[in-house]
């Protein structure tokens, strides 16, 4: 098979949760273990850190990966979902895994893996693990892919726990609480593995504090100390931080809602520094500097271009949605252009209620199976008075912004990760 054949028969072959939901959803970890068994536990050959939470964990991967790297290690970084190309997903000190690596493990494997009828996360899982013992990484970031407890990523043994933060998604899988949704993400504080929370209201705190105790575990929430004293806006669209302990640093980063996850990282880096882990403060620094760089991370507040300026974000939930109207409604600009769509298992009444109502709307509707259809999006929008225009795809709803644009405008693009997917995949 061809690399395209092979994450066809990958997509096709296997249950995709980004396809087709609820029923790619697999409880439990029998298939992990079968496959983490077949492969030699490969997991244990190298390091790992953890990353959980509702929002902000792909973020907080990457940039724990970079900053990793500037410290000189080989790192390995596992996250999904991919927005162009599958090997995305599994990528060591920034390159992604190998087209051919990927083909002959599934030519290799398949006789193996298909009598257990994997879920396609279970599979890549296994995939990621094996290539990073292969490539001898010294230490991985796996950021979970749904819930924590049950979820197959949770087989490894960290040296650090990080949890970002709690808010309402995948409630059919995780809870509809915060509580039930905490106690899902607190299933990867291991046994005596320290863990970082990003943020805590008091009905998820209690959860956490619970769980570290019964894990006999050294819990540190990041917002009882905060290492950030002042954040603001670069030039350069990223963000400037004066932090308490690691001086000025620079992030490529530009959304406001990293000001949440810089505080998660500053304060996972802190416990990594103290235990030796990473061992010059200076590395902390240039890792927020190149984070994009270093990694391949994109799609966060991410600018394609000036005049008209550009902005394209991932964000997808009300979570990420409080930070991302408010950014978007502060943007200096003549007209705001706003492109949107939506998939089905999220709260897209909430989302456009907090929407700017002087905004010029382009309703649009990803390439993926779960999408809301465009009608869906303008019907409920209109309920909020939100008016706009209806387009079948997310680029010929670009290309109508950015036609109607002038120069002084503003155009976002988001609302799902298969929105910014379909616009880079078709910039590209």
């Amino acid at each position: 098979m061809t690399y395209q054949e092979t994450v066809q028969y990958l997509f096709n072959s296997t249950p995709v949760f980004e396809h087709v939901g609820a029923s790619a959803y697999k409880e439990g970890l029998a298939n992990t273990k079968a496959l983490d068994e077949h492969f030699g536990h490969p997991h244990t050959h190298f390091l790992s850190v953890h990353v959980a939470g509702t929002n902000g964990k792909g973020s907080c991967s990457h940039t724990i990966a970079s900053i990793l790297q500037a410290d000189g290690y080989k790192v390995g970084l596992y996250t999904s979902p991919h927005l162009v190309d599958f090997r995305e997903r599994i990528r060591v000190n920034g390159e992604c895994i190998p087209e051919d690596y990927v083909v002959n493990f599934v030519e290799k494997e398949k006789d193996f893996f298909e009598p257990l009828h994997p879920s396609f996360f279970e599979l890549t899982t296994a995939l990621a693990f094996k290539y990073f013992a292969d490539q001898h990484v010294d230490i991985a970031v796996i950021e979970v892919g749904l819930g924590g407890r049950l979820d197959c990523t949770n087989i490894i043994r960290p040296i650090l726990s990080v949890i970002t933060n709690i808010s309402f998604d995948h409630t059919q899988f995780l809870g509809n609480t915060l509580g039930k949704i905490a106690y899902e993400k607190a299933g990867i504080i291991k046994e005596r593995v320290p863990v970082v929370i990003g943020e805590a209201v008091p009905e998820t705190r209690i959860v956490f504090e619970s769980k570290a105790q019964e894990m006999d575990a050294t819990i540190v929430f990041a917002e009882d100390l905060p290492l950030i004293i002042s954040a603001d806006a670069a030039k350069d669209g990223g963000r400037n931080y004066q932090t308490r302990y690691f001086g000025p640093i620079h992030s490529e980063l530009g959304g406001i809602y990293q000001d949440k996850n810089t505080n998660t990282i500053l304060t996972a880096c802190q416990l990594l520094y103290n235990k030796g882990v990473i061992r010059n403060a200076a590395s902390i620094s240039k890792g927020f500097a190149t984070v994009c760089e270093a990694t391949g991370l994109q799609g966060r507040w991410q600018k394609l271009q000036d005049d008209p300026t550009v902005i394209c974000d991932t964000g997808h939930n009300v979570g990420g949605w409080q930070y991302l109207s408010k950014q978007i409604a502060d943007q200096p600009c003549k007209t705001r252009r706003i492109v949107f769509g939506m998939v089905d298992d999220k709260d897209i009444d909430h989302v456009l209620s907090m929407m700017p109502t002087d905004a010029v709307f382009y309703w649009v509707q990803p390439a993926c199976k779960r999408a809301f259809s465009v009608d869906k999006v303008k019907e409920t929008a209109e309920r909020h008075g939100l008016h706009g225009t209806p387009f079948p795809t997310v680029m010929a709803g670009y290309e109508a912004a950015l036609k109607e644009a002038d120069k002084d405008d503003f155009i976002f693009v988001g609302g799902s990760s298969y929105v910014v997917a379909d616009l880079l995949s078709g910039l590209q």
